[in-house]
């Protein structure tokens, strides 16, 4: 694979915060990055529209994109609950982009909840969502001018059960396991400078048997052009293709001269060059990588081969950023020390990660399920629909070719007495856009029969004894306890939450049972849950809660400020050794 970092560090400055490319799927030359120093205004009453602050000559106050309002590196630090904030910059946009034939487009990692963006005081568009990324065309809004003043505003109501929040608390505080909000921009922000016709999107389907790459491209404006596909291994052309947009889709197949396998603990990637032709082509640099996944009997098959999950419950949570790394040694030092303590991979917990942290689990081939955020999202109002389903369908489309992902698991812990209506909606979604990967409908409690390719439950249970001899029971075909768990008789082949011990001798925190009396006892129970796990011969994996603390939970591995409470080898030499399933 080419170096994405050397193909996109044109458009920024080591400088600004967060300045790394960020969509590394889909690159190109010309563009720039706004994160850095925005006007802002703190919108309590939400009356900004009235006062027409999209027309403003100034805003007020100073703000540090892409840091949420509420964290210490955004320059703000305000925590409390607030009904609109808006940002304003003036921007010079080069002269080579506003010639004929060329889009600016502008691009927000994403903001929660709902925002609306102007140019020069007219609206390029709105999105709801506050997870996934958007663009807007402002192109016409420039009117020919290099000259731009960019105002965003973003309306956000966590407390109204209405809207995708994940583990942002509804309180004015922080409790359980509920955190500091996030408000507003917090991914980057930046411009970019595209054909008329040209690629918007990406979707890889990889056939490892027959050493095939197929791709559904989508193309804006680009009707009856060539779409040409060159790809390389190692600096290697291994296959190239051309195919005519038809409409809004080019499908390319490349047979591959060379199968190089993406794998758990091997990111082996080969990249892809797209070149649509025409007056004024557009090319992209792109990556994808070699593999299939299956499930049969609650079992994952990476390339035809079972694989044990090893998993460890990740937040994306940062001290000082809350939703956003300060940096992307915070993305892929959270990656490295998941695997120091012998973990292959995560489950993102009630939050959708932003591309660079997936492009960093793609090329360390880091396996993980990409979740959404329905906590505190009432999926039996009409209106929690609309805010969910949009979104899910997004973020399908947005991460749909990254190999990490081996499986969807949109929903958390939903109730029995929800709408199981919903959970039948997100997954005929699901299913119909991606046949490629396993689906659980919904992690943890109440599963809704049918949905599910892989059975899963929770369990915090702290002592080893009575944890193993019920997953022992489990083995010779005893069901569960059914409690708030399982809508029906199906054992679990995924134990999708567990552990979560409270370790935090030198503060008060929260966590699952009693604190262990020392760090010996600590171990013992660690290894003791796990073992049960590993050993009975019907689970296909774990996942432990958590990486590292947040916030009051302290259940971590590591501590907020990601310190590793114990030698990180030791949970590597208990979650090393074989699996029951692995014997076979």
């Amino acid at each position: 694979m080419k170096d994405i970092e050397k193909l996109t560090v044109g458009g920024t400055s080591p400088e600004l915060p967060r300045h790394e490319y960020p969509r590394p799927q889909l690159c190109r030359p010309e563009w720039m990055n706004l994160n850095g120093e925005w006007e802002y205004e703190t919108d309590r009453a939400g009356s900004g529209r009235e006062r027409r602050l999209f027309e403003a000559e100034s805003l007020p106050e100073r703000i540090t994109v892409p840091f949420c309002r509420e964290s210490v590196l955004s320059g703000i630090g305000d925590t409390d609950f607030c009904g609109s904030v808006w940002y304003r910059r003036r921007v010079t946009v080069p002269a080579g982009w506003l010639t004929e034939g060329k889009r600016v487009l502008l691009h927000i990692g994403a903001c929660d909840w709902k925002c609306q963006a102007w140019v020069n005081g007219v609206s390029v568009g709105t999105h709801i969502g506050g997870y996934i990324s958007f663009s807007f065309d402002i192109t016409d809004a420039l009117g020919g001018s290099s000259d731009a003043v960019i105002t965003v505003c973003a309306d956000d109501d966590t407390r109204s059960h209405r809207q995708p929040a994940g583990k942002q608390s509804g309180r004015y505080g922080s409790y359980g396991c509920f955190y500091t909000r996030t408000t507003g921009i917090w991914q980057t922000v930046w411009l970019e400078c595209v054909p008329a016709a040209h690629i918007q999107n990406v979707k890889y389907y990889t056939d490892i048997d027959n050493s095939i790459l197929s791709a559904d491209i989508t193309v804006s404006g680009g009707d009856g052009l060539t779409l040409l596909a060159t790809a390389e291994y190692d600096g290697v052309v291994v296959g190239t293709s051309s195919a005519l947009v038809s409409g809004k889709l080019a499908r390319i197949t490349v047979p591959l001269s060379e199968l190089h396998l993406w794998e758990p603990g091997e990111g082996r990637l080969y990249g892809l060059s797209l070149e649509l032709c025409g007056e004024h082509p557009d090319r992209v640099e792109s990556y994808f990588g070699m593999r299939s996944v299956t499930s049969k009997n609650g079992i994952l098959y990476i390339n035809h081969k079972p694989v044990f999950q090893r998993l460890v419950l990740d937040q994306g949570f940062y001290p000082d950023g809350i939703y956003t790394a300060p940096d992307d040694t915070g993305l892929t030092g959270d990656i490295e020390r998941s695997i120091a303590c012998g973990f292959n991979g995560a489950r993102l917990h009630q939050k959708i990660f932003e591309p660079r942290f997936l492009y960093h689990c793609d090329r360390m081939g880091y396996i993980v399920w990409g979740e959404h955020a329905n906590w505190g999202l009432d999926i039996s109002a009409p209106e929690a629909w609309k805010g969910f389903l949009g979104e899910w369908l997004e973020c399908l489309v947005r991460d749909f070719s990254h190999p990490a992902i081996i499986g969807w698991c949109p929903l958390n812990e939903t109730q029995k007495d929800q709408d199981p209506d919903f959970v039948r909606a997100v997954a005929a979604l699901t299913r119909a856009f991606d046949p490629t990967r396993p689906y659980i409908d919904a992690s943890g409690w109440a599963h809704v029969d049918g949905l599910t390719d892989i059975m899963d439950c929770h369990d915090y249970d702290q002592n080893p004894e009575t944890f193993r001899a019920r997953y022992d029971g489990v083995a010779r075909g005893e069901a569960l306890p059914a409690g708030k768990h399982n809508l029906f008789d199906i054992h679990p082949t995924f134990v999708s939450e567990y552990g979560g011990i409270r370790w935090a001798p030198d503060r008060e925190g929260w966590g699952y049972g009693n604190a262990p009396e020392n760090g010996e006892e600590f171990i013992a129970r660690f290894r003791g849950l796990t073992n049960a796990l590993l050993d009975c011969p019907i689970i296909g994996g774990l996942c432990y809660t958590q990486l590292t603390d947040v916030e009051q939970e302290v259940n971590g591995l590591y501590t907020y400020d990601r310190k590793p409470k114990f030698p990180p080898e030791i949970f590597r030499e208990i979650l090393s050794r074989p699996a029951a399933i692995e014997k076979e």
